[in-house]
């Protein structure tokens, strides 16, 4: 090869045992042995002497040959005439050929690949989509920056004896923070209360601290509370008390590093890092339940690890009854919260949150349901690395919505639309709901123009002849039908029929106002300029004090995730389709 290149019609062969490489003259006729690529090799007998085999004037040639170099030697052959003697290489000649020899093939196959690849590259470059693509493929993302700034590595209490002396030492704490509020009043110091809360004794700056810190600790279904009533609207709770709750929400504390090995230990193996490429061991993100690490498996996937806080699990019941006990001590709750009902809810959904197992499985569940629609994006489970207390999915890139206020409106519209259209394909198309309203649970992904869907652990289904009566329930009160409306929220199990009429009126008073997101005389509606939460606000006593049965089960989750939803909108201050969407729903819904 290297011969052939510098214009030598010359062949060469590796020796084996006696066989001896020559150059040679091309036009003699040797045996040819054929090879593996395009060089021909021949044997030359050396069973005679080489002075038998060559004349003296050959003999004197090679001498001189042998002495010179092997740059020499290269530059002879390729002047010489056609007839090229046959001249025996030395070893060391031999060895250097052969390396040139094998460098230049390499040169050349690299020379093809390359040629081959930027041949394809080009290709690919300029070759046009037949078809669009059915589902954009949402991003992996690197590190999302979820975790607060204020957080802090702080151990999680993992006993009730000691998740019980947080929430005691909460209890004394606002004790003396209000009585020491009183006390500056009293003599006549300015007050510490926080906002606009200048009547309110218990509302000091000192107290939601205590409060902040408390829940952010302990986490949990203590935190969980916190992080409901943050997204309740001012006119439910107090707007003081609601920026306590969103800093709840935003500033849930992480474990230290030998609480976060001691359950992937126990979960994974105690060769559980040694299952990962790399793991981040301080979290992206911290919420009531766990916290998510940043990892990547040995196939270069990111993936996002959701770790359990240990104790939160056992310590449901007592750490809810612990927190509303306190609340209610201090009358945190305004009348009408219907908080026994929440707290109701919060158990069994929470229950069933702290259920990693059941969430791998709604998930799963989920992503197939939304699988027909490509606006919507479920992340993928990594069962090999999911358990009770670690569950892990692929990571996605995406804002969660509540930080999408100060984008375009033409994205807040888009956003808040999927959001609406998400939540009636769950209810008369799937039957089946998420129902954590937490706003972190939807992100949108700028760069697919997809909503990213999150945490699944809260799934519940709903039974078809409860579906059949609800959606009619909204058509009627979409159609301003009050008399249907009574009706059905009979049939229902709303009202029993034996309700005061005070009662009757304000029950559909309340659905009508609800009905009118889809009000069939208007093409859009206003969530920036809505009143609907004051007005549901002044009849909440109305229902409290003359309601005589509590409304239907399912009623509870369902209403808290359209509340959420509602709430975003209003937040986002978009108008949008609503009526347009139920419609379509309602067109192809399939009764009985």
């Amino acid at each position: 090869m290297i011969a052939q290149t510098l214009g030598m019609k010359t062949d060469t062969y590796v020796p084996k045992r006696e066989t001896k490489l020559y150059v040679h003259n091309a036009a003699k006729d040797p045996k040819e042995l054929p090879v593996n690529g395009n060089v021909t090799t021949r044997r030359y007998n050396t069973s005679k002497p080489v002075a038998q085999q060559s004349s003296g004037v050959e003999r004197d040639n090679n001498t001189a040959w042998e002495r010179m170099s092997v740059k020499e030697k290269i530059q002879t052959i390729g002047s010489s005439p056609k007839a090229i003697p046959d001249i025996e290489l030395s070893n060391k000649d031999k060895e250097i050929l052969r390396k040139l020899e094998l460098e230049h093939e390499r040169n050349v196959k690299k020379q093809a690949a390359t040629s081959v690849s930027s041949s394809a590259m080009e290709k690919e470059r300029v070759r046009v989509p037949t078809e669009p693509k059915e589902r954009p493929t949402a991003k992996l993302l690197v590190k999302p920056k979820q975790l607060s700034p204020t957080a802090r590595e702080r151990k999680v209490p993992a006993t009730r004896m000691q998740r019980m002396v947080s929430f005691g030492t909460l209890g004394v704490g606002l004790g003396l923070g209000t009585v020491a509020e009183y006390t500056r009043r009293t003599l006549g110091f300015k007050g510490q209360s926080i906002g606009d809360a200048v009547d309110n004794v218990f509302l000091t700056r000192a107290n939601a601290e205590r409060i902040v810190s408390t829940l952010c600790k302990v986490r949990g279904a203590a935190l969980k509370i916190g992080q409901i009533l943050s997204i309740q609207d001012n006119n439910v709770i107090s707007p003081e008390l609601q920026s306590v709750f969103e800093r709840v929400r935003q500033s849930a504390d992480f474990m230290p590093t030998w609480q976060v090995e001691k359950v992937l230990v126990d979960e994974l193996g105690s060769d559980w890092r040694n299952k990962f490429a790399s793991f981040e061991e301080k979290p992206f993100a911290a919420a009531s339940i766990g916290q998510v690490h940043h990892g990547v498996l040995f196939n270069r996937q990111d993936v996002a690890i959701k770790i359990q806080y240990p104790g939160v699990a056992k310590g449901i019941e007592s750490d809810i009854e612990n927190l509303v006990g306190i609340m209610k001590v201090w009358n945190m709750f305004p009348e009408g919260l219907f908080i026994d009902n929440l707290v109701e809810v919060a158990k069994r959904e929470l229950t069933w949150e702290v259920d990693y197992v059941r969430e791998a499985e709604c998930t799963k569940k989920y992503k197939e349901l939304v699988a027909p629609y490509p606006d919507f994006y479920v992340p993928t489970v990594i069962d090999e690395f999911s358990t009770k207390q670690v569950f892990t999915t692929e990571m996605i890139e995406g804002i969660p919505v509540d930080k999408c206020v100060e984008m375009d409106v033409k994205i807040r519209e888009r956003i808040s639309e999927l959001v609406m259209r998400l939540s009636l394909k769950e209810l008369f198309e799937f039957r089946y709901m998420q129902t954590d309203p937490n706003w972190s649970n939807f992100f949108y992904n700028p760069s697919t123009n997809q909503l990213i869907l999150l945490d699944f652990g809260a799934c519940r289904s709903y039974e078809k002849a409860f579906m059949d009566k609800y959606i009619e329930v909204i058509n009627a009160a979409s159609d301003g039908n009050r008399d249907k409306v009574l009706h059905l929220s009979r049939e229902m199990k709303f009202l029993t029929g034996y309700e005061s009429k005070i009662m009757e009126n304000a029950h559909v008073d309340a659905v009508m106002i609800l009905g009118q997101v889809f009000d069939n005389n208007h093409e859009y509606y206003d969530f920036g300029g809505q009143d609907v939460t004051r007005r549901m606000h002044t009849l909440v006593p109305t229902i409290i004090n003359h309601r005589l049965c509590p409304p239907p089960e399912e009623i509870y989750s369902l209403h808290r995730k359209l509340s959420g939803i509602f709430l975003l909108c209003a937040k986002l201050k978009v108008r949008i389709k609503c009526r347009d969407m139920f419609r379509e729903i309602y067109a192809n819904y399939k009764f009985g």
